[in-house]
């Protein structure tokens, strides 16, 4: 199993869903940058479970930095977080051993590791993982705010529900919109349609049942020039990053799949000259990214989102060990939605993956004759 990713700084995850304890080793970032842990504990506090909306498993998620951290800055030298698992009920789980859970990755698993898999709680494959993930890209979004970089995620679509957009015409307006959704447990932009996306989770966990929906990403202040052509594109890297999150199923960026119903004369961005006599464009369809490489401006993309797999109405499903067909009835805590928890893990992978990527431009650039 293939546990690292990244380039010139890495990302190694560790841990299962009831382990005694989840973590992850961050190496190569640079030495001497003072971490915020205010900022790290509410990016931790934005994935929590909470009320209704959520899981009844709640985890207090306290980052314990256990190396590559000294007087509250970044030595260099490889940064390990461990968060523990304290809220487990793993008899739960004992009748599921065997009993494979639609949508889940039970079958894979057994085929790939033969039983030899902690299937408590989803083990390696759970959810529960992303709370180290989004610690380590806390602190990667710490280092590109320093820089002028900022990002936010909104839910731009719940079961059909939609939130008002960006506003990308205004950029002091886009500003404060992406401060809001910092600053916001649920992310979403326009009240009422927070309103209306939260009754449907709660009427949905009546239901027995769970509800999926796309999240939109924005970045600004991205320099431009950032990527490559080909296999290390922006796209082609934040795409691997966004679908290691267990629960996305879809990825695009700028106008998406609408591009299908484009003409090329829509879907280009023509060139202009801003007030200040720089090259921008007058529309971004292409999500500020052309040949896998940044054009400064505002990257775009979205992330779906599935409904939740543990849902507690019963369902077909087959017996692994004894090949029968069952009746599954899943028990324990489980989410009705989890987009507005997502929302902190792809912020974090993003400002991971951004990170990596602008690195290894600064260090080409370097080397080159000026």
């Amino acid at each position: 199993m293939k546990n690292t990713i990244g380039q010139n700084i890495s990302l190694t995850l560790f841990g299962e869903s009831h382990g005694e304890k989840i973590g992850v080793v961050v190496d190569g970032l640079p030495a001497g940058f003072e971490i915020d842990l205010d900022k790290l504990e509410w990016e931790m506090e934005k994935r929590k479970a909470k009320g209704q909306l959520s899981t009844k498993r709640h985890e207090a998620d306290a980052v314990q930095i256990v190396s590559g951290f000294f007087e509250g800055k970044t030595t260099g030298t490889p940064l390990c977080i461990l968060i523990d698992n304290t809220n487990t009920r793993s008899q739960d789980y004992a009748q599921l051993k065997y009993r494979l859970r639609p949508g889940h990755a039970d079958f894979a698993a057994f085929e790939k590791y033969h039983g030899a898999q902690d299937y408590r709680g989803g083990g390696h494959f759970s959810g529960r993982l992303t709370a180290p993930i989004v610690a380590a890209g806390a602190i990667c979004r710490q280092i590109l705010e320093a820089h002028g970089v900022n990002l936010a995620t909104h839910i731009q679509s719940l079961h059909g529900i939609e939130d008002i957009a960006f506003d990308f015409a205004d950029a002091s307006h886009l500003e404060v919109q992406m401060n809001t959704l910092n600053a916001a447990q649920f992310p979403v932009l326009d009240e009422e349609s927070c309103q209306k996306m939260q009754t449907l989770i709660e009427r949905t966990a009546k239901d027995l049942d769970s509800v999926g929906g796309v999240l939109q990403t924005v970045v600004t202040g991205m320099p431009a020039g950032i990527g490559e052509p080909f296999f290390d594109s922006i796209e082609s890297n934040l795409a691997h990053l966004m679908f290691s999150i267990p629960a996305v199923k879809g990825v695009s960026f700028g106008a998406g799949f609408e591009f299908a119903n484009l003409y090329g004369s829509q879907a280009n961005d023509p060139f202009v000259l801003d007030e200040n006599g720089q090259i921008m464009t007058s529309t971004n369809h292409n999500g500020g990214i052309n040949g896998g490489i940044t054009n400064g401006m505002p990257i775009v993309f979205q992330t779906v989102i599935k409904p939740t797999p543990s849902i507690y109405k019963p369902q077909a499903s087959v017996n692994y060990q004894t090949k029968e067909e069952v009746e599954l009835a899943i028990k324990g805590r489980h989410d009705p939605a989890i987009i507005h928890r997502a929302r902190a893990v792809v912020d974090s992978l993003c400002a991971f993956g951004l990170l990596d990527l602008w690195m290894e431009h600064a260090a080409i650039q370097a080397f080159e004759e000026k």
